[in-house]
């Protein structure tokens, strides 16, 4: 048997027992979800090294309570200085035209629409760009141009959907 498929047996005995507890504990059903998943995650990324060890349900156990911990710290900083953090502003409507280019960047993978948004939106120049996300220019360069080739013929799309 490998690894994975006893990190899969695991999960179906595992999960529920997990999810109970953690929903017990937080009082959140997707919250608990969420926390036995991200256990299970991070299983997964060390599968070795986790089926080896004494007891997995008990590490599991550990690893979401700490997430679900770290959840709690957080919200506890976000609302003492929520008070400090400047009020909402004044709300804005999203036109057609703002529409039209969430749907075009959203067909774009993870790694075009951050070298995109970062050029087009928040201005950066190349050089900033690439050591902002700490790769090459020319990946930069080539992941810009990629993107505009697939995001012309969108954004032109919706233009004659509007026309």
């Amino acid at each position: 048997m490998d690894v994975s498929t006893d990190v899969a047996e695991l999960f179906h005995v595992a999960y529920p027992r997990l999810v109970v507890l953690l929903y017990a504990t937080c009082g959140d059903q997707g919250d608990a979800e969420d926390a036995a998943q991200e256990a299970f995650t991070k299983a997964l990324r060390h599968q070795r090294k986790f089926i080896s060890l004494d007891n997995p349900e008990a590490w599991l156990r550990t690893v979401a309570l700490n997430y679900l911990r770290n959840g709690w710290r957080h919200h506890d900083v976000v609302r003492r200085l929520r008070d400090k953090v400047p009020g909402p502003q004044d709300a804005f409507e999203l036109g057609p035209d703002h529409v039209a280019i969430m749907a075009a960047l959203a067909e774009l993978d993870r790694p075009q629409r951050e070298v995109v948004v970062l050029h087009y939106l928040v201005d950066l120049s190349v050089a900033e760009i690439a050591a902002t996300l700490g790769i090459a220019q020319g990946t930069v360069k080539s992941r810009l141009s990629r993107s505009r080739s697939r995001l012309a013929p969108l954004l032109t799309a919706e233009e004659r959907e509007d026309a």
